[in-house]
């Protein structure tokens, strides 16, 4: 019994050691890392659906009803196996990146349960992931579930992105016990949420377009039922509402005197926005092709990154208390 409390202990102070000092500035880093590895996750997943990958490994959890590894099989390209099988081994990286923020947060010697919290969304989203991507499979590729598997990595993304900014937040000197304080308009502020909610509504607007579309992830896949004209129109009319809600927030932000982190990062996603709709039409006019496709996949979701950094950006607590916190510590000193 010794022996096995022993080997944990040493476990655990290796796996603490790989982790770093249990600080903020090392837990900040790791959500970085888990922000980084589900944007990869999830358009490595958009490879597969437009390469008819879907179904290179037939059966969950195994690749092949013999085995968990690709093996040889005579209705399967063995390309399209590899791209499947990567893309769930892929899944061990962000588990292990969401249990490292895991670790990261319990070990800070401070109590932060709200970061706790987010943290522990990592290693929950991904276990939900897996079982899910099982049904994904199970069902040949049903639009329904396809989509909503790739929603999750959206809210996995989300879920990243708050702990990475709460994290710098509390870095900075915005912990609890600092009282709040209202950098940008109210009116602003509620604009910069519509703006993210208007961006969720063209993601899912996205997939719609992308499952009633030639790329499936398999021939023999179903697919909504749609018009495909239809979709990809309201789906342009859903990015121009977004584009319009970016200027009209980059513009508030300019008149009212914001902090300058929160206009750049207005602009930045303006940015984004427009090499996105560029990219868009691009593909559309050159029909579809599969490698611009997992492109668009790829601008999506730095399309969200980037909003939901204008939604942190203009929050009570932003980047500038760092700055701020040693202004102030600078003045008292002089005084």
């Amino acid at each position: 019994m010794n022996h096995l409390l022993d080997q944990a202990r040493r476990h655990a102070l290796k796996s603490a050691r790989i982790v770093g000092p249990p600080t903020l500035p090392a837990l900040r880093r790791w959500a970085l890392a888990a922000v980084v590895v589900n944007v990869g996750i999830t358009v490595t997943g958009a490879a597969v659906r437009v390469s008819g990958s879907g179904l290179g490994c037939p059966t969950w959890p195994r690749c092949t009803p013999e085995s968990f590894v690709p093996v040889a099989h005579s209705e399967i390209s063995p390309l399209n196996m590899a791209i499947e099988f990567g893309n769930r081994m892929l899944t061990f990286l962000v588990l292990a990146v969401g249990v490292a923020c895991l670790i990261a947060a319990l070990r800070l010697p401070s109590r932060h349960p709200g970061l706790v919290r987010l943290a522990w969304l990592q290693p929950i989203g991904v276990a939900f992931q897996g079982l899910w991507g099982g049904l994904v499979v199970r069902s040949a590729l049903n639009p329904v579930t396809v989509s909503v598997h790739f929603l999750v990595s959206i809210g996995m993304i989300a879920a990243a992105y708050a702990l990475y900014a709460r994290t710098g937040e509390a870095e900075s000197g915005g912990r609890d016990e600092t009282p709040p304080r209202q950098r940008v308009h109210r009116t602003v502020r509620t604009l910069a949420f519509a703006l993210v909610a208007a961006v969720f509504v063209l993601l899912v607007v996205g997939v719609v377009v992308t499952g009633t579309g030639p790329h499936s992830g398999d021939e023999m896949a179903s697919r909504f039922g749609f018009d495909i004209e239809t979709v990809a129109r309201i789906h342009a009319d859903v990015a121009y509402v977004v584009v319009g809600l970016t200027f009209a927030l980059a513009f508030a932000l300019h008149v009212t005197d914001a902090p300058g982190y929160a206009r750049r990062a207005a602009w930045t996603l303006l940015c984004v926005e427009a090499a996105q709709g560029v990219l868009g039409y691009v593909q559309y006019f050159l029909g579809v092709p599969a490698a611009l496709v997992n492109l668009h996949v790829l601008g999506a979701t730095l399309v969200w990154v980037c909003a939901l950094r204008v939604v942190f950006a203009t929050g009570p607590r932003g980047p500038g208390d760092a700055s701020e916190a040693v202004t102030g510590e600078l003045d008292a000193v002089r005084v």
